[in-house]
């Protein structure tokens, strides 16, 4: 038996690209799988090969102030501007796929101030902490106690670092000491006790300067390296070159000898340094500040073997670099929230006096994308996301998942960055592709528009021209939609011709429609310039006309202008809006009518045009007499961005999809609109703060050849298509939202898969039902009262064992029939919780509390103390590890209070309260029934006394029968 349940449209988010890195500490493992990085007041552990978030760590309230992952990644180090240290144990898989298991074990005050910086030695034992008042403390990770404190410094500490020195020398040096001085001979002597920590050196440096290197054996200052002016950032040694390397904000670095700590070397770098360490041996060192390049030195020399670089600008200085000797890659920390990783290949083959290119780029990583304020899908099968994030740059990020058989780089997952389109000089604020998606244009507040020619498949993205004109910003832009004839060279070749026209429009109030060459880097002349609104213009919109194109363009001004793209002339104006219009948007070719009456009237054929506003509603509009056709009204918030979501009017059937709109709003809410009826279809939640764009994914594009087969296949599969499922005959919907909160949501239409799995469900609950009812008439109380448990279904529950109850009774039986009284024995847990609740509601009723004690007396009688009391335990591990660590099944059923309350966090105290109280009441009732029959029977007694003899021989039945029936009536009272 099949139902056809009621179709409700419905997404789910497929993919979330949210931030990892927003500012601050981050922390790689040895082995380069594992980064630890800095989320505002929390921490992120991220996947570095596939992207994956595998821990995410709350914060204590305050920004975290530094951090640190111990090389085997066996331990995170946490501290924060409260002044705790929390110290984190991870469990981890030898793949990092899934997630990690983080566990706290200890959080301590390590110092009065803040941390700010802290090291970790290579054996993962050992902890430093550098602090603002410039004390130095030394941990044992495992022990969680104090080993070493230092004080030298007389400001904030920016640097800390272990390593080991070889131990001969010390013992050289210990020696000349005791000549010295003999009391500290004997100090010494005490504790040299343990050879094995000799070697063991902590360097320092500070505010003021100076680099301080500390013995972890005689727990003294072994040096004092004083010969910066500024804050020393970066401290480094090579135990194959025996040099010691300090880099500072004074724009030097110094090499030093390690065995006397005499300076060696001075390195001119001209730029203050954030980070630098050894490379090969010791024979090179990098340095990475705050002009953004990341420059390798020659150790002996001091010479710069890297070329010349650009200089980048102050949002792209380098904070941090983050290097394991065994790594092929240094990974860059920049200003801007991005990580990049560049390898070291090229330093392999690094002859003497040889210099080379910039190390090469790996991989860019965005930390985060800021505010999302425009997005469009690109490539020629649209796999590819161009971001507009507050920022000069577009980002470009790959939607290919690690399953794209097509996707031959390991490193590319979702989510990953591709490439950066660099031109503009100031924030980009508008992004529109053509409909072949290798045709780019951008707007910003530069004045100017750009177009970029896209060729993902060989790594190609450049700017094809610049469009320069405009007085103020550009604030929208728009390409032509209408694709070409299948079949045609501009069709089959989109790269060879570039979009023939563009559309701009500006907060100067005009539009200007720009002629596009074909000739790549002439610049593009303006075909007319038109005052368009009264005020700013939000946005611009093509059509998808080839014959007679349009153009709309929305205001502040609360008008919407249609456009002939030819002349440049306003051919119609909707109003009708209270507020300034944001977004505008044609509807696409072969788009279905509306009805706009009962008699069945519909809108033109000449298309439809909607707009969303800062009134809240988003309207649907008539290019025949430019007419509002539909009103919809549900944000709290301005409708910052509509779209028209493709039909399914082809697929044959029931369950196609009608025409829908698709609106986001500053209320964080994404919201699918059904055209036809008016109503709100689906709303869709997960940003926290507004919504700005909004994009579908449109259709692979189809070739001339896949166009004549889909033809050819056509007549043959349409006898066919009526008796498939209509989500066989297309792709799946996809919407992707971007939002002020950085947070990118992909969204899949999961509308046909929710109304079979609800139909199925539907199904199999006839089904289920049925088969109840068979048992029950047939008597089957085994099956009957498991089957009944697991429906949930109380009232027949109830009917079963009423029956049971209330008919003659089987010797030895606590409930009434021994194979009821083993159903009952062999409930698992899950199922005993369900019974317990319900002859908990059942004994709190007068007419069924009878049924609810035979029932409690034969739990009672035949389920085990210990199991009782073991169902206790694992309820209340259910409560406190909010049902994730008990069997699920049992947790399922006990969460399940009703049909439509899944979430009850009832216990089993609570169940045996109200058993208990509804139990003593009955058995109170029961004494006071006892005590009145008494008294009823003593009267009676009484009675018999004061009639007499021959009243009581009446009694006895020696009169007649009307005296027998009082007798009779009597008892019966």
């Amino acid at each position: 038996m099949a139902l056809r349940a009621e179709t409700k449209t419905t997404f789910e988010p497929a993919h979330v690209i949210q931030p990892i890195y927003t500012g601050g500490a981050v922390a790689l493992s040895e082995d380069g799988k594992l980064l630890a990085s800095t989320l505002e007041e929390e921490v992120l552990i991220t996947n570095l090969d596939t992207g994956a978030h595998l821990a995410r760590i709350e914060g204590d309230g305050e920004p975290v102030t530094t951090l640190a992952l111990t090389p085997d990644a066996s331990y995170l180090i946490i501290c924060s501007r409260s002044l705790s240290m929390r110290v984190y144990a991870l469990q981890t898989s030898e793949t990092f796929e899934t997630a990690i298991t983080t566990k706290l074990l200890r959080t301590v005050k390590p110092h009065t101030t803040p941390v700010v910086t802290i090291a970790v030695d290579s054996t993962s034992s050992l902890l430093a902490t550098g602090a603002a008042d410039g004390s130095i403390k030394v941990w044992d990770l495992r022990g969680g106690y104090t080993t070493h404190t230092f004080h030298g410094h007389s400001g904030v500490i920016s640097a800390l670092y272990f390593f080991q020195v070889d131990p001969e020398d010390v013992v050289q040096s210990t020696k000349s000491k005791k000549r010295k001085n003999k009391q500290r001979a004997i100090e010494a002597e005490e504790v040299q006790q343990d050879e094995a920590t000799v070697g063991y050196r902590l360097a320092s440096g500070g505010e003021d300067g100076k680099a301080r290197i500390w013995d972890l054996h005689t727990r003294e200052s072994v040096a004092t390296l004083d010969a910066h002016v500024s804050v020393v950032r970066a401290l480094s040694y090579s135990p194959d070159a025996g040099v010691f390397l300090t880099a500072s904000r004074d724009k030097t670095a110094i090499l030093w000898t390690a065995r006397t700590w005499q300076q060696h070397s001075t390195v001119a770098v001209l730029e203050s340094i954030e980070s630098a360490g050894f490379l090969g041996e010791g024979r090179l060192f990098y340095t990475g500040g705050e002009t953004a390049r990341l420059r390798v030195w020659d150790t002996v020399s001091g010479a710069e073997v890297t070329q010349d670089q650009p200089l980048g600008v102050e949002t792209e200085a380098i904070v941090d670099v983050l290097h394991h000797p065994q790594l092929p890659f240094l990974l860059s920390i920049h200003a801007d929230q991005t990580l990049v990783l560049r390898s070291l290949e090229p330093l392999r083959l690094l002859q003497l006096s040889q210099q080379i290119s910039a190390l090469t780029v790996l991989r860019r990583i965005s930390g985060t994308h800021d505010e999302v304020i425009d997005l469009a899908y690109i490539g020629y099968d649209r796999n590819i996301l161009a971001l507009a994030t507050n920022l000069e740059d577009i980002r470009l990020v790959t939607l290919k998942t690690s399953e794209d058989e097509s996707s031959a780089d390991s490193s590319s997952y979702f989510g990953a960055d591709v490439a950066l389109l660099r031109g503009h000089t100031d924030i980009i604020i508008t992004l529109s592709v053509d409909w072949s998606g290798h045709w780019l244009a951008t707007g910003a507040k530069d004045n100017t528009a750009k177009l970029w020619r896209l060729d993902p498949d060989k790594n190609d993205y450049r700017c094809y021209c610049t469009f320069t004109g405009h007085a103020e910003s550009i604030g929208a832009v728009s390409l032509p939609n209408a694709a070409p004839a299948v079949g045609s060279k501009e069709y089959e070749r989109p790269l060879d011709f570039p979009p023939k026209f563009l559309v701009t429009g500006s907060q100067d109030k005009t539009i200007k429609r720009w002629d596009i060459s074909s000739q790549a880097g002439k610049a593009p002349r303006a075909a007319y310039t038109r005052k368009a609104h009264d005020k700013d213009i939000n946005a611009l919109a093509t059509s998808y006309s080839a014959t007679t194109p349009l153009f709309a363009s929305a205001s502040q001004d609360r008008t919407t202008k249609i456009w002939d793209v030819e002349t440049g002339e306003a051919i119609g104006v909707l109003r009708g809006h209270k507020r300034g219009v944001w977004s505008v948007a044609f509807s696409g070719a072969g788009m279905p009518a509306l009805t706009t009456s009962e008699s069945g009237g519909a809108s033109s054929a000449k298309g439809m045009v909607v707009t969303g506003s800062g009134d809240k509603t988003v309207r649907i509009w008539s290019l025949s007499d430019y007419s509002c056709l539909r009103t919809f009204e549900g944000h709290a918030n301005s409708v910052l961005k509509v779209v028209w979501l493709p039909s399914s009017k082809e697929v044959k059937g029931k369950g196609g999809r009608g025409v829908q709109v698709g609106s986001a709003a500053g209320d964080g809410l994404v919201k699918v609109w059904d055209a036809q009826s008016g109503e709100c279809a689906a709303t869709l939640d997960n940003h926290i703060d507004r919504v700005w764009a909004l994009a579908v994914k449109p259709s692979p594009r189809v070739t001339s050849e896949q166009q004549k087969k889909q033809d050819g296949q056509d007549e043959d599969m349409e006898a066919e298509e009526d008796e498939k499922d209509t989500s066989a005959s297309e792709s799946t919907l996809e919407l992707v939202s971007g939002s002020a909160d950085s947070t990118l949501t992909f969204w899949h239409d999961t509308t046909s898969a929710t109304a079979l799995a609800t139909t199925q469900q539907a199904t199999a609950r006839v089904e289920q039902d049925q088969e109840l009812q068979n048992h029950i008439r047939s008597s089957n109380y085994r099956e009957a009262i498991v089957l009944a448990l697991q429906l949930n279904h109380p009232k027949r529950l109830l009917d079963l064992f009423t029956t049971v109850v209330n008919a003659p009774h089987e010797p030895g039986s606590f409930v009434g029939r021994k194979d009821v009284d083993d159903v009952v024995a062999s409930l698992s847990d899950s199922q005993l919780w369900s019974l317990l609740r319900r002859v908990r509601d059942w004994n709190a009723n007068g007419r069924t509390h009878n049924v609810a004690q035979h029932i409690l007396y034969a739990i009672l009688r035949l389920i085990p103390k210990t199991r009782l009391l073991g169902l206790r335990d694992r309820r209340r591990k259910a409560a406190v590890l909010d049902d994730e660590d008990a069997d699920e099944e049992l947790a399922g059923a006990m969460a399940e209070l009703t049909t439509n309350d899944r979430k009850s966090k009832e216990s089993v105290k609570d169940v045996l309260d109200g058993l208990k109280a509804y139990t003593q009441r009955h058995y109170d009732r029961l004494n006071t029934v006892s005590e009145e029959r008494f008294v009823l029977q003593w009267a009676l007694q009484q009675m018999d006394a004061v009639g007499g003899a021959a009243d009581g021989v009446m009694l006895n039945g020696a009169s007649n029968g009307h005296a027998e029936e009082d007798v009779m009536m009597l008892n019966g009272e």
